[in-house]
């Protein structure tokens, strides 16, 4: 579960909450990000809960813009005078890496009180990753009505069909000129009114959110921070609605060539899997060339280009995004 917040800044939840809410719904790391602090990581929360493992970031949060979900560091990145260049640019400079949050933002047509919080260097060389698919930015922001806003807050999982289109062919675009590792997020706070240690009265509570996007990591050993980290900067993860049907399984490869790699262009037999039977297409440069139905793809390739892969599954009535995968860049 990677971009939430807990009551060290604006969500009402705290980290033992957060925690029982992710064992719950059956996940295996949490990513906090509060905004401009970690305190979690000062007052010793970082690190195993049971069967838990709660790693702590920071979404350093520059007014209304340019947020960016920080990790690997060990003190607040101080962002004032800094604009979404510089931002990235502290942030590896202090050894860690990060992912522009909601960076296509462009806020709601409907509710003009809704106002976007893009990011504004999208090609700056430091930058690491961006957030695809944000769970509630992305969502809130196509909601046209008030019914459908609460038909959101009470069925959300109706309500997610798809990343914007937008924000995929501005990945495919950055991915053209070097590596950009997506993640999905949820930016969960579990808005409602806290009294004393609990919260009577909740929307969008963790656990219920915990069910919809995450980002699967796959890890070379034993599961840690290091481990984790490795796979989110390396791009050996994938983007997966779980509440459609279980992801874990997926696997995509060209050969030897793990998802996130770069390799020189050549003949290569690529191929994806997925745990259940799914449509799959595989692009190049954001444009398909090959599809199936069914539990696997395989293509044989030669061209430059990078290579990734999209699932989707009929549920609740429509065709929806289950599955994306991190690319194959063969240049």
């Amino acid at each position: 579960m990677v971009h939430l917040h807990s009551t060290y800044s604006d969500g009402t939840g705290t980290v033992k909450q957060i925690v029982r809410a992710a064992r719950r719904a059956g996940a295996d790391v949490v990513l906090l990000t509060d905004h401009d602090t970690l305190a979690a990581k000062r007052n010793g929360e970082e690190g195993w809960h049971g069967d838990v493992l709660l790693l702590v970031g920071e979404e350093v949060s520059p007014r209304r813009r340019n947020h960016y979900l920080a990790f690997g560091i060990d003190e607040e990145i101080d962002h004032s005078r800094l604009d979404a260049a510089g931002i990235c640019a502290a942030v590896r400079d202090a050894g860690g890496f990060g992912f522009a949050a909601h960076p296509f933002s462009e806020g709601s047509k409907r509710f003009k009180r809704a106002a976007g919080m893009p990011f504004e260097a999208l090609d700056c060389d430091a930058l690491h990753g961006i957030e695809l698919w944000s769970f509630v930015n992305d969502t809130g922001e196509a909601i046209e009505s008030v019914p459908q806003m609460l038909r959101f807050l009470l069925a959300p999982g109706r309500a997610l069909d798809r990343p914007p289109q937008r924000n995929l062919d501005a990945w495919d675009e950055l991915c053209r000129t070097r590596r950009v590792v997506a993640i999905g997020g949820l930016d969960a706070h579990q808005y409602g009114k806290r009294v004393g240690p609990v919260v009577p009265l909740r929307l969008m509570s963790y656990r219920r959110s915990f069910r919809f996007i995450r980002t699967h990591v796959l890890c070379e050993g034993p599961l840690d921070r290091e481990q984790v980290f490795a796979a989110l900067r390396e791009g050996r993860c994938y983007i997966a609605v779980d509440s459609i049907a279980s992801a874990k399984g997926f696997a995509f490869e060209a050969d030897d060539l793990p998802m996130g790699a770069e390799a020189p262009a050549g003949r290569r037999r690529l191929t994806a899997r997925t745990p259940t039977d799914a449509h799959l297409r595989l692009l190049r440069d954001g444009a398909e060339i090959a599809a199936a139905t069914g539990r696997e793809l395989t293509a044989e390739v030669e061209e430059p280009g990078v290579y990734r892969v999209e699932a989707t599954k009929r549920h609740k009535g429509r065709d929806r995004t289950w599955i994306l995968s991190n690319p194959i860049y063969l240049r």
